[in-house]
């Protein structure tokens, strides 16, 4: 008996598209309002906490904001929402932004609004995505992972630490966290479909593995948020807050074994498609030599003799580019110029918003909680939920600021603060709205990437909720750092 297989009518298939477009603008929505309430009540909480939280402070002791700190800061505002809503760039924003404040409402000059241009940094992130993109199209990369697997010698349930410590040490060589995962994701995932290793556990191990690394001082993010620390007058140490990071994110890994240990889903039951990836040794060879001499070079410039890795990478890709003349216009468009803008953009625009004084301003009111533990708290969590839908490294840009004078006025740890709100913001870019998150649900097999993104949806939620906390109650109250 012939076997009769069932196609839905071309206008049945248009409607069922219609329903999934409505069902993602209705999720969107949701997002934008969950995103634009987070920030208001942030800013709310900063704004008027002290009259409920300390109401011995008295209204002329609290600084009142002009309309001249107002509208930035309203701006300020509007640019996180609508990036959230559309894919632009907040970093261009922030550049057009500082223009029309700088240029139409303080009467700046063009060298005036670019004083603070943060040229070091990004010099880091072309010398390092430059050297990277080079590493990654010449196999390099793929050989260090090919190599690292076999390590595991069948032993399935250490594939996640494989790739956990593979992307830590990608990212801590200076790799950007959204690029480590581009690398290993293929790989990883397909693995844990082989091995019936549940996709969502990989990928949150590959995501935590990224920002484990992802502030050592070789990096950009470690290099980032070093510098608006000391510009802002509280120098960190970079070792401890790389270390933080790491452990931090260790601890998250092995409580998402337990959730997923007590939940039954270690093992997967909708594994069996073959990876595409080979197990076997693969030496290096040529270029993948050099490019592995080079890391180590490196490695021993930046942390023994404490050289800019900016130009150090730039060196380091040059040398490569010689070895490969014909290929050096790919190399370059490897460069994440997207996130130079977003950096360049953003500190510029936050610069200019210290320079009318909101960031005083607000840090002041801030203070009025009169609880330096709970205005800890309150960013690490206005930074963490909207992190996991904006971006990471703009909040990071715009809330650091914010602790400078907290730290001056209390006994809390510049290091333990500062690593607290990097860590907030970082952890949860596992949601599937962030790029990191977005790039495990793509590499998810095609007949089981909408099973991947609720499933994905519901633990992200559950790090929003926890992860902040947790990075505050271990570094902040305690002291360690």
């Amino acid at each position: 008996m012939a076997k009769t297989i069932f196609k839905p009518a071309p206008e049945a298939e248009s409607e069922i598209r219609e329903q999934g477009s409505q069902r993602t603008n209705n999720r969107r929505r949701i997002l934008l309002i969950t995103v634009a309430a987070s920030v208001i009540l942030g800013l709310v909480a900063i704004l008027f906490g002290g009259a409920i939280f300390n109401p011995a402070a008295t209204p002329e002791s609290e600084p009142t904001m002009t309309a001249t700190q107002i509208i930035p800061l309203v701006i300020l505002v509007v640019m996180f929402v609508v990036a959230t809503k559309w894919p632009l760039n907040i970093g261009v924003m922030g550049l057009v932004a500082s223009f029309g404040v700088g240029y139409f409402m303080l009467g700046m000059t063009d060298k005036e609004i670019l004083a603070d241009f943060p040229a070091n940094i990004v010099i880091t992130i072309i010398g390092v995505t430059y050297f990277f993109s080079m590493a990654q199209r010449n196999g390099t990369i793929d050989i260090i992972v090919q190599n690292c697997v076999r390590l595991v010698r069948g032993k399935t349930l250490l594939l996640p630490w494989v790739f956990f410590l593979l992307a830590a040490s990608l990212t801590a060589l200076g790799t950007f966290s959204p690029a480590a995962v581009a690398l290993l994701a293929p790989a990883a995932i397909g693995l844990a479909y082989e091995s019936r290793i549940h996709p969502v556990l990989m990928g949150a191990f590959i995501i935590n593995g990224a920002h484990a690394g992802g502030f050592s001082p070789l990096s950009v993010a470690g290099v980032l948020v070093h510098d608006i620390a000391v510009k802002n007058g509280f120098p960190i140490s970079q070792g401890a807050l790389f270390a933080a990071s790491f452990a931090l994110n260790l601890i998250l890994s092995v409580l998402t074994v337990v959730l997923f240990a007590l939940l039954g889903k270690l093992r997967d039951g909708a594994g069996g498609q073959h990876a595409d990836l080979e197990t076997r040794t693969t030496r290096p060879h040529g270029q993948q030599i050099l490019t592995l001499a080079l890391i180590v070079a490196m490695l021993v410039c930046a942390l023994g003799f404490h050289m800019p890795i900016g130009f150090v990478a730039l060196s380091a890709g040059l040398l490569l580019a010689l070895v490969n003349i014909k290929e050096h216009r790919t190399f370059i468009g490897g460069v994440s110029w997207s996130t130079v803008l977003l950096v360049a953009g953003m500190i510029t625009y936050v610069s200019l918003l210290q320079h009318v004084g909101v960031i005083d301003t607000l840090a002041e009111q801030a203070l009025a909680l009169g609880a330096p533990l709970l205005i800890a708290l309150v960013l690490c969590y206005v930074i963490g939920v909207g992190s996991a839908f904006a971006s990471s490294t703009a909040l990071l840009t715009a809330f650091i600021p914010l602790a400078g004078p907290l730290l001056a006025t209390s006994s809390l740890s510049a290091s333990g603060t500062v690593a607290a709100l990097a860590i907030a913001a970082t952890v949860v870019d596992v949601s599937p709205f962030s790029t990191d998150g977005a790039l495990v649900v793509a590499n998810a097999r095609e007949d089981d990437r909408q099973r991947v993104y609720k499933q994905l949806m519901m633990y992200a939620g559950g790090v929003v909720l926890v992860a902040p906390a947790l990075a505050w109650a271990l570094l902040v109250p305690t002291g360690v750092m």
